[in-house]
């Protein structure tokens, strides 16, 4: 990663966390990374992943430690959103990731770290666990792609 998208992905993330006034710098580093990123790049909704292929993912459940105890997608691990950056060494780079937390908010703003962090394999969960939920989990993604048994 080039010093100047380091720069600009820094600066960027701070003005996303910190709720000052932006100053010139700030907005100029958010113009660049927008620049950079791809439009919807990193984001896919549940039924565009057929049921076979959720295995080749690295699921984060991005949520704490409670939601996840509850209910999570199977074969998810729990890095609560604001610990990826601090936890990024156990996140794999030569697997694709999926990040979700319950409605894709909270898992996009980690996304979104970890995109500056050098992560390019990385999708968000588009909706979340709710829309995971709601649209029947696996089994929704079986029946979507036409691959349920009958």
């Amino acid at each position: 990663m080039s010093f100047k998208l380091l720069r600009a992905a820094t600066l960027a993330l701070a003005f996303v966390t910190a709720p000052v006034m932006a100053n010139e710098d700030t907005v100029k580093a958010m113009e660049e990374y927008l620049d950079f990123v791809d439009y919807g790049g990193a984001t896919i909704f549940p039924e565009q992943i057929p049921k076979e292929d959720w295995k080749r993912f690295y699921v984060i459940d991005a949520r704490d430690e409670d939601q996840y105890a509850k209910e999570h997608i199977p074969g998810a691990v729990n890095i609560e959103w604001r610990q990826v950056l601090a936890k990024r060494g156990s996140i794999p780079k030569d697997k694709p990731v999926l990040i979700y937390c319950n409605t894709g908010s909270l898992s996009a703003q980690a996304g979104f770290a970890l995109r500056i962090a050098g992560y390019d394999n990385l999708r968000i969960l588009q909706g979340g666990f709710a829309e995971w939920k709601a649209k029947g989990g696996l089994d929704a993604a079986a029946k979507i792609t036409g691959q349920a048994k009958h």
